[in-house]
């Protein structure tokens, strides 16, 4: 809406602007804040400082407070009472044994001799088959001790107490973040250091036993959920309206790197302070919000819903949980505005990206007449590498705004003084005249898009799913179906829980890549899920991927 003020007063107007969106990025990218983990000190002072830039707007809380926490399973650790006993010795924990997080959480016991396997009792057994395979950098160990403790658990033992005879180059280690689940026994591991002293050559008789012809092993095993929290922040403009529009960005952050999704290759930790990642993207709903909210009398036909969401770096833990757990009706959304990482536009080019274009017909409008400020690159699928992904997977048409990726993107430089402030300008003044335009239009229409395309994998198939990555209760829960794919064809749904594939249980995330790996395009086979607590079966056809 360029044209309602002179030039002179738009100039001006812009200036202003930037500055605001400056003192918003310097702030939410200072290295006080240190990165602005989900969970973390540095969350809470950004979730202060936004909490408070709404108050000095006049804009009020969405459902009585600002704030909506939510929570969310991160790894497994070990309990207090760990243990792993070699007759009268306990074994010092990372220096003499680890523990595996899939391992079952029990006590056992018995008496027993290495390499001799015998149903009914812990089975110990080397975890490498020779020399070169200890010292191999590829050797991929928690996969190779996640099969030998299945295998195990059918042959009958009752716990598995690994051993490394050669002395590996790169040991195991208790990896909080593993992917598989739950295995039906204890799983430990003995180092090389540990079983020299007390195992090799029989020694264990002499040093640990007493003189008693077996090895009395037991294995008192805790493994426990690790759960932390992250705050999303909401803002509502009330117009009465049937129907709200949803403008929001993440404002979290890397840290130091510590969840291992930093690009950085130093060896120190450095705090990734995100100043385009995405405290621009938070910035740019801030000033959207101004905007609209000194408009609201003209802008009535809506409500205007702004969310600032925590998690997103994790997964999209804070968007997701606030489809979910906020009780949002989609069917009450017009549409959902996604801002991430709009500081970096080119002077030269002036590529902008647009998501979601395929999400509704009423975004055609805005193809066909494009804007001249802007290069306007087209992405049509309504699923993406960010928050928007949650609300189209709920129904909600959307847009996604991007200026692009950067050689600072997930590293320690990606700050502050890199913005370019009176670009990030054009893309507000631009997002809010596709508002000020939609509010005079009825709600958009939904439609279904394509997937995007996907790196390399594996896998010759694909189901057409995407899986709710934050689910730990055993099988997959579909939180998303693409449509035409194998899983929406054969009656899958959003909240369906996968538990098998043809012969193949699916019990995680690894025993479902697992399983897909087993079919190729054009095999059939049946599906079972849990729906509601029910299990139902149907009739799946995979396809090419």
């Amino acid at each position: 809406m360029f044209g309602i003020l002179p030039a002179g007063a738009q100039k001006k107007a812009d200036r202003n602007m930037a500055a605001r969106i400056k003192a918003d990025i310097y702030y939410l990218a200072s290295d006080s804040l240190e990165g602005r983990r989900t969970g973390s000190e540095g969350e809470r002072k950004a979730g202060d400082y936004i909490e408070n830039r709404y108050k000095q707007l006049g804009i009020s809380p969405y459902k009585e407070q600002y704030r909506s926490i939510f929570h969310f399973p991160f790894g497994r650790e070990l309990a207090p009472n760990t243990q792993v006993r070699l007759g009268n010795v306990v074994l010092k924990p990372t220096e003499e044994v680890i523990v595996f997080p899939f391992s079952k959480s029990k006590k056992v016991k018995s008496e027993i001799l290495p390499d001799i396997l015998e149903t009914g009792k812990i089975w110990m057994m080397p975890l490498y088959a020779d020399k070169d395979e200890a010292r191999d950098p590829h050797f991929e160990w928690e996969k190779a001790v996640f099969d030998k403790a299945v295998e195990a658990a059918k042959q009958g033992a009752t716990g598995l107490l690994l051993y490394d005879n050669y002395g590996a180059k790169y040991p195991p280690e208790f990896n909080r973040k593993s992917e598989y689940e739950t295995v039906d026994i204890p799983v430990a591991y003995i180092t090389a250091a540990a079983y020299n002293k007390y195992i090799a050559d029989d020694h264990y008789e002499e040093y640990i036993t007493d003189g008693l012809p077996g090895l009395p092993v037991e294995l008192n095993i805790g493994v426990r959920k690790v759960e932390r929290s992250g705050t999303n922040i909401a803002a509502y403009i009330d117009n009465k309206a049937p129907y709200t529009v949803v403008l929001g960005a993440h404002y979290d952050h890397l840290g130091l790197g510590e969840d291992g999704n930093s690009l950085y290759s130093g060896n120190d930790k450095e705090v990734h302070n995100g100043a385009d990642d995405n405290a621009s993207g938070t910035a740019a709903v801030l000033q959207m919000a101004e905007l609209i909210n000194n408009k609201r009398k003209k802008l009535s036909h809506y409500n205007y819903l702004f969310i600032n969401f925590s998690g997103e770096e994790l997964g999209l833990l804070g968007s997701k949980a606030f489809v979910k757990d906020m009780g949002l009706d989609s069917s009450k959304v017009a549409y959902m505005i996604n801002m991430d990482m709009v500081g970096r536009l080119n002077d030269s080019t002036h590529a902008l990206t647009m998501g979601g274009i395929g999400t509704s017909p009423a975004w055609a409008q805005f193809m066909d007449r494009p804007d001249k400020r802007f290069k306007i690159v087209v992405d049509s699928s309504g699923i993406g590498p960010s928050d928007h992904t949650s609300f189209y997977n709920a129904g909600v048409p959307v847009l996604f705004f991007f200026t692009g990726l950067h050689s600072d993107y997930h590293k320690p430089t990606d700050d502050a003084d890199k913005i370019n402030y009176p670009g990030e300008v054009m893309v507000v003044r631009y997002m809010y005249d596709i508002v000020a335009k939609m509010d005079k239009e009825p709600k958009p229409g939904y439609t279904i898009t394509k997937a995007p395309a996907v790196g390399k994998t594996r896998f010759k198939v694909t189901l057409g799913i995407m899986p709710d990555y934050t689910f730990n209760e055993g099988g997959v829960r579909v939180d998303g179906v693409t449509e035409g794919r194998p899983a929406i064809k054969a009656g899958i749904k959003t909240g369906d829980i996968i538990i098998q594939l043809g012969d193949n249980k699916v019990q995680g995330m690894q025993t479902y890549m697992e399983a897909l790996g087993k079919f190729a395009a054009g095999d059939k086979t049946v599906v079972k899920v849990l729906r509601e607590g029910k299990e139902i079966s149907m009739p799946l056809e995979f396809a090419n991927k």
